[in-house]
C-alpha cells in the first residue's frame, strides 16, 4: 500500500504531536514531517515532497497562508489543507483562492481529519460543515450572462471536462496527463472555460461546479 505522505505545520509542539499520533494510528496515512513556520512548512515541502501539507493559520514569523502562496507556486503537486481554530469566512476564501484544497476546525474529530487528509489528496474539496454552507452559497449572477445551467450547456464536452478537473483541485499538468493533452493545450482549455462562465478563480469556479452538480463536496 502507497502511504499519504503528511506534513503537519503548527507552531504548537503538543498540536503536532497529537496529530502525528492521531494520524499515523492509520494504516495509509504517514507524517513524513513537522513545521512550527510557514518558512519551515515551505523548506520541508522542498526537502520531503509530502502529498499533503496540514497548515495552520497564525504562525509566527511566515503566516500559513504566505506559507500557502508560496509552496503552491513552487509545487502543484502538494495539497494544502488547512487546520485551524478560526471559523471565519474571510480566512476560507483568502486560503481557498491562495489554492488550498480544504479548511477544516481544529474542533473536528479524528475520523474527519483523516477522512479530509484523503480526500485532498484524491483532489476533492473539503470544507468544515460548519463553514460550507455560508462560504458556498450561491453568488449572484452576472448580468447579461444567462443562468448557471446555460452557461455551462455553452462549454464544449472538452470544457465540461477540464471544468470538473480544474474545480476537483487538479494542476494544468494533472489535466493534461487525465486528456493525453499538452500542458500548453489543458491551459487554453481552462482559459476559454473560465470566460465563457465568466468566472475568474478558482474559488468561484469552484462554487459554480458544485452548483451545476459537477462536482460533489
Amino acid at each position: 500500500m502507497t502511504k499519504i505522505r503528511i506534513l503537519i505545520a503548527d507552531d504548537h509542539a503538543l498540536v503536532r504531536e497529537g496529530i502525528r499520533a492521531l494520524l499515523n494510528l492509520c494504516d495509509d496515512l504517514d507524517v513524513v514531517g513537522e513545521a512550527a513556520d510557514g518558512k519551515e512548512a515551505i523548506e520541508a515541502t522542498r526537502r520531503l515532497d509530502p502529498d499533503v501539507v496540514l497548515m495552520d493559520i497564525n504562525m509566527p514569523g511566515l503566516g500559513g497562508l504566505e506559507a500557502t502562496l508560496a509552496i503552491r507556486n513552487e509545487n502543484q503537486r502538494a495539497k494544502i489543507l488547512v487546520l485551524t481554530q478560526y471559523d471565519d469566512r474571510e480566512y476560507v476564501t483568502r486560503f481557498l483562492k491562495s489554492g488550498a484544497s480544504g479548511y477544516i476546525l481544529k474542533k473536528a474529530a479524528g475520523s474527519e481529519l483523516a477522512s479530509a487528509v484523503r480526500a485532498v489528496h484524491r483532489g476533492g474539496l473539503v470544507l468544515d460543515p460548519s463553514l460550507a454552507r455560508d462560504v458556498l452559497a450561491p453568488a449572484a449572477p452576472h448580468p447579461g450572462t444567462g443562468s448557471g445551467e446555460e452557461r455551462y450547456q455553452s462549454l464544449t464536452d472538452r470544457e465540461k471536462q477540464v471544468l470538473k478537473l480544474v474545480a476537483e483541485g487538479n494542476s494544468n499538468k494533472e489535466v493534461a496527463q487525465f486528456l493525453g493533452i499538452s500542458v500548453k493545450t489543458a491551459m487554453s482549455h481552462r482559459e476559454r472555460v473560465m470566460q465563457k462562465l465568466d468566472i475568474h478563480n478558482r474559488t468561484d469556479l469552484v462554487k459554480f461546479a458544485l452548483r451545476q452538480g459537477v462536482i460533489k463536496l
